[in-house]
């Protein structure tokens, strides 16, 4: 990749596509939506594994060389000129891949409150009630109760991602991270970006808070039967609102960000929070790095 790449990962409706939309603004940096190019990188790994009858013939150098063939031949037009930040959720549960590929670069991980991604999902449905989304299977769709099972578990749309970025937040590979917790971007923008730049290496830029734009993800959006999905606003800032969710479901997901908790922090994982508690009242213009050691909270949701 001849400018470099990096990555963004982590939760759903935790500011990825928000991220991706400020980084754009730089004319160094291509960021967007979620790529394929995590799914291609995926199943090829499966292809020239062991359940493929020539897994013997294609050596270790030989996968290394096809995987990195997919992210030159997609970013071909692009990464002459620009950094490519390439998005994806897989990216968490891939952390050793990327090592292998790409040992310079870092993952941005977005992260949000469980609660507050689930009633973000809920508002988003309730935006569309005419269309059936391609998230549920049918009997999944019923009630707020079945959707957020859904989405939370194992393979779904949040339980995948809650788990994947557990898997990286613990892990071997954990000292490449930089979790971007969603208030600390969007209500200290400025300074979050300040601490990206910082940790990626690059030289210093002048976002605009106040003209973020970002529309290529209107057609995808559709095609999954839920509008506006990623959808930017023009100004970057911190909505406060009471969750729509049912009083067990709000006792269910509240108080499950665990990388808030310093102790819960063993690996010492670059964690950008908001300023104050870093909960939901912060105080004074800055953040706060968080760091620390303790123990493993329950995973997923």
């Amino acid at each position: 990749m001849n400018n470099g790449i990096h990555f963004i990962s982590g939760l759903p409706r935790s500011g990825s596509t928000l991220l991706s939309a400020i980084l754009r603004q730089n004319p160094f940096i291509h960021a967007g939506m979620s790529s394929p190019v995590g799914g291609l990188c995926q199943r090829l790994i499966a292809g020239m594994g062991p359940q493929s009858e020539f897994n013997a013939l294609i050596s270790d150098t030989q996968r290394e060389n096809v995987l990195h063939a997919v992210f030159d031949g997609y970013y071909k037009d692009i990464h002459p000129q620009k950094l490519v930040i390439d998005t994806n959720r897989l990216w968490c549960s891939k952390m050793a891949t990327l090592a292998q590929l790409f040992p310079e670069a870092r993952v941005l991980v977005c992260v949000r409150e469980l609660l507050w991604i689930m009633d973000s999902f809920e508002r988003i449905l309730g935006k569309n009630p005419l269309v059936a989304s391609k998230m549920f299977r049918k009997q999944a769709g019923a009630t707020v109760f079945t959707r957020l099972a859904s989405l939370g578990s194992g393979q779904g749309t949040v339980g995948f991602a809650w788990n994947a970025v557990q898997e990286a937040f613990y892990g071997e590979f954990s000292d490449r991270l930089v979790l971007i917790d969603y208030e600390a971007l969007t209500r200290q923008p400025q300074r979050t970006m300040e601490t990206i730049y910082e940790e990626l290496g690059l030289p210093p830029f002048t976002h605009d808070f106040e003209n973020v734009s970002y529309r290529e993800g209107d057609e995808f959006d559709q095609q999954l039967g839920v509008a506006g999905l990623h959808a930017v606003g023009r100004k970057v800032r911190y909505v406060e609102r009471p969750s729509i969710l049912p009083p067990e479901l709000i006792e269910r997901f509240t108080g499950r960000a665990f990388w808030r908790r310093p102790a819960a922090n063993r690996r010492k994982v670059k964690v950008v929070l908001p300023a104050g508690d870093g909960a939901r009242r912060p105080q004074g213009p800055g953040f706060r790095m968080q760091q620390g050691d303790g123990r493993r909270p329950q995973a997923g949701v």
